[in-house]
């Protein structure tokens, strides 16, 4: 099956290796991100079957203009993959600015919700696919996740909840949650420290934006009848360790 893919958060990361991957493979991609000249970048790259669409997925109304005018060969939208989407900071709850909790709820959740629900109609009708990139961090608590892992255990629930109610309306729903995988995502939650991305990765060979790619494309092209509900994938050098323990002073 070849047709018509929007990817949120295309400018960067599992949004751009993913735009890549299905335009090499003869779809047709809609990118959208805030950065212009980033998405400006990819056309040149990818050529007339790449459509860059810029607004911030927290301004409603810019997404709206934007999903309005997309040109009649990119209407008909076939997959959906909610890839935008941000951490903020590394502190425990008390420490983090109460803006960068809303930042990322904003981000993760409102916006998402919002797009999903403007192209859903659009996808009932093409019996499509819906992809959305949540995180192992929706399953694992972990020091400093709070409100990050809030919003991407929404985002699996809201998976769940969405393949119910497409029930019977031929729509495929699927979560992939994803563990270490080195992208600009550490620079950005640290505020670009390259530093701290770059001993966070050190040693432990993570998954790359490529392989996530690869995990849509698979997903995508799968036969219609098979939904993957969710994925969980991780490097083989991460797993998992025992609970905290803190023990009192007599």
């Amino acid at each position: 099956m070849n047709g018509t893919i929007l990817i949120t958060g295309a400018t960067a990361g599992f949004g751009r290796a993913t735009a890549k991957l299905f335009i090499a493979n003869g779809w047709k991609v809609i990118g959208t991100g805030r950065r212009a000249e980033r998405l400006e970048a990819l056309k040149q790259e990818l050529g007339d079957n790449f459509y860059g669409s810029v607004f911030d997925i927290t301004d409603e109304a810019a997404m709206r203009t934007a999903l309005e005018a997309l040109p009649e060969a990119f209407r008909d939208i076939d997959i959906l993959v909610n890839n935008a989407g941000l951490a903020l900071g590394t502190g425990t709850a008390p420490q983090v600015p109460l803006k960068d909790w809303h930042t990322m709820i904003d981000t993760n959740v409102t916006g998402l919700v919002n797009i999903t629900h403007s192209i859903l109609p659009t996808l009932i009708e093409r019996r499509g696919i819906i992809i959305n990139l949540a995180s192992v961090a929706a399953n694992w608590p972990y020091t400093g996740g709070n409100v990050y892992g809030a919003t991407k255990a929404f985002l699996r629930q809201f998976s769940l909840g969405l393949r119910s109610d497409m029930h019977g309306k031929g729509v495929r729903v699927t979560s992939i949650e994803p563990g270490m995988c080195e992208t600009e995502f550490t620079l950005v939650r640290t505020g670009g420290n390259q530093a701290a991305s770059d001993n966070l990765y050190k040693g432990v060979n993570p998954l790359t934006a490529d392989d996530i790619a690869n995990t849509i494309h698979w997903i995508a092209t799968q036969p219609k009848h098979i939904n993957i509900n969710s994925i969980e994938i991780m490097p083989v050098n991460q797993s998992f360790a025992g609970f905290q323990i803190y023990r009192e002073t007599q």
